[in-house]
This record gives C-alpha cells, structure tokens and sequence, in this order.
C-alpha cells in the first residue's frame, strides 16, 4: 500500500521552508510521495492580491522539480468555491483507494482543527502529521486528532517575511530555491525589485 503525504497550502510564495518539511516528513514516516497542493481558495486565509493562480503554481513547480518524490496536483483548483480539504480527500480515495494518506499541517493548526469543515470524518480517512513552528512548540497534550507529532530543524521564515523582503529589494537568497527566486525576479512578482 502507498503512503502519500499530502501538503496543501497557499504557497504565496514556497520557500526553503516547506521543501524541509515536505522532506522531514517523507523520510520520517516513510512515504513514498509527497503531493504539494496549492490551495485555490483557503477557507481560513486571504490572499495577497497581484499575483495570478497561474504565477503561485508555477513558483510551486519550480521549488519541487529536482526531487522525483515530490508531485503537484492541482486538484483544488478543479473543483469551484472554496477549498475543503474532505473534498480533496474524497476524490484522493477514490481515485486510489488502497493508499493510505497522511496530511502535513503546522502544529500551531492542531488548535484549530476543530473548525475544519467535517473534521471527524476527515480524521478518520487521513492520518495528520503535525509538524513544529517557530513559536508553536508541539502540544502532544493537546491533539485530540491522533495527529503524529513531527519535530523539524526550524527554518523561521514565512511566506510574509519572503513577500516583504521582494518588495522592498531585500536578499532572499538561500531563503527560497534559486528557481524560485529568478522567477519572481524576471516577473516582477510581489513588486520585486532586483535584490542584492
């Protein structure tokens, strides 16, 4: 049986962050691919403005080209209205429903697990790894979900603090993948200015 991994998220823009989560997780549970799935609307979060879908999944395919474990789906941008993860999952399962799935979230979202949409039924398809936050220590007292606890090398960078650092010209490298990074430059993203 596959053991997927699942990383959804605005990825607006990934950085080297997520690329060591996605891995930390691949190698501690053993799994055999991680699909990244950038959400088309998050239920729990706006998006920035001036800059297209279209931009947020190239950025995305540019961070995960060199790692053959990595996959994209865009399977939230499919489907109209907002992005519930059950959605997702259902149309995973039946697709394949021999694989097992196991969802990456950030610890600091166990304490809000309770507000996703059909969360009970959720937690019984999928398997959560929580992973700690700069900030958001892991709570094993508190995970009412039976989420698997993973603790990563902290790499304190956010979406926001590489989105700020563009726009106002400040250096980014080693922060994001270099592909990442020329992409955003060469189109201007996130009113880019060329960094030093």
């Amino acid at each position: 049986m596959a053991k997927i991994g699942i990383f959804g998220g605005s990825f607006h823009p990934p950085h080297n962050g997520h690329l060591l989560i996605a891995q930390e997780a691949l190698s501690a549970f053993s799994l055999d691919e991680v699909i990244w799935m950038p959400a088309n609307h998050p239920p729990h979060k706006q998006l920035a403005s001036g800059v297209s879908d279209h931009d947020r999944i190239e950025l995305v395919k540019a961070a995960i080209q060199d790692n053959a474990k990595f996959s994209l789906s865009l399977i939230e941008f499919e489907r109209e209205g907002p992005s519930y993860t059950i959605d997702t999952i259902k149309e995973l399962q039946k697709k394949n429903p021999d694989y097992e799935y196991f969802f990456i979230i950030g610890g600091d979202m166990l304490d809000s697990l309770d507000t996703w949409h059909e969360i009970d039924e959720l937690s019984r398809m999928v398997t959560f790894i929580a992973i700690n936050r700069s900030g958001h220590p892991l709570n094993a007292e508190h995970n009412p979900y039976q989420a698997a606890m993973l603790e990563v090398p902290l790499f304190d960078v956010s979406s926001t603090l590489i989105r700020e650092r563009v726009s106002q010209g400040e250096n980014t490298t080693y922060l994001i993948p270099e592909r990442v990074r020329k992409q955003i430059e060469v189109k201007g993203l996130y009113g880019s200015r060329k960094s030093p």
